[in-house]
């Protein structure tokens, strides 16, 4: 069992729990579920903001705890003060020290696209999305089938969400795009052994199809990268890792865009 099967199967578990304590009629009638969902085209494509999408994350399976000692609000109001074109909310608590009341909070502190960053296998995780006040959901490859894909894609344009479509090489790009996704983002991160290499991206670049916006996640700790991946056709760049290993991720990632 890799760590993504060890994810899932504990997701699995998770999300029979949490739809006993919370039924799809509470979901549709939280505060967040009508608000008007922000475009992650339009951040993302504004000249006057960076194209990243900077990640609040305690803890990852690979690299323990990256930092607990900062508040949600703290960093993600940082980030979009830096620049963030979107950003990034860890909600899975077993593996990432994630909390669904983060997404929350830094929904109600920031006026930018928030992407709510967990393993999405049920529909009833994209209702919940929706009623923490994400805008953007992502759907991984590497742990769901064509079909579930656009199940789950189909109810999110449904509801009015962005979906974000991570892959990590060409045969999962190819068996799932679909036409309810807005984004691809290729993930640098080999999920085997978590060894990362940019070149991932390099690679699948020419065979994203032109109508979907492209981003880059994982393996991004300098502007250098960011300027080559452009040039490349990306127009977005995740990062959390590299900020939120700091003291201060908000300050971090401001000295980060000076280099831009």
């Amino acid at each position: 069992m890799n760590i993504l099967d060890k994810i899932v199967a504990h997701k699995k578990t998770e999300i029979q729990a949490a739809k006993r304590n919370v039924s799809y009629t509470s979901l549709e009638e939280s505060e967040h579920f009508h608000r008007d969902v922000l475009s992650f085209k339009d951040f993302l494509l504004d000249p006057q903001r960076t194209g990243i999408i900077a990640e609040f994350k305690r803890k990852s399976p690979s690299k323990g705890i990256i930092n607990d000692k900062v508040s949600v609000e703290e960093v993600t109001t940082g980030y979009a003060a830096a620049g963030a074109s979107a950003l990034s909310v860890l909600t899975d608590r077993q593996f990432f020290m994630g909390r669904k009341v983060d997404l929350r909070r830094a929904r109600q502190a920031n006026k930018i696209p928030i992407l709510r960053k967990d393993f999405m296998i049920d529909e009833y995780q994209v209702i919940e999305a929706r009623a923490l006040g994400a805008d953007i959901i992502l759907l991984i490859a590497a742990i769901l089938a064509p079909d579930q894909i656009q199940q789950l894609a189909s109810l999110a344009k449904s509801i009015g969400l962005n979906v974000l479509l991570e892959v990590h090489n060409l045969e999962e790009l190819q068996r799932s795009v679909n036409p309810n996704l807005d984004a691809i983002g290729v993930n640098n991160r080999n999920l085997a052994d978590f060894t990362v290499s940019v070149e991932t991206s390099y690679q699948l670049a020419e065979h994203i199809p032109s109508e979907f916006l492209k981003i880059s996640e994982s393996a991004i700790s300098n502007t250098g990268t960011i300027k080559q991946l452009k040039k490349a056709g990306f127009n977005g760049f995740l990062i959390g890792e590299n900020f939120m290993k700091q003291a201060d991720p908000g300050a971090a990632m401001k000295e980060f865009v000076r280099e831009l």
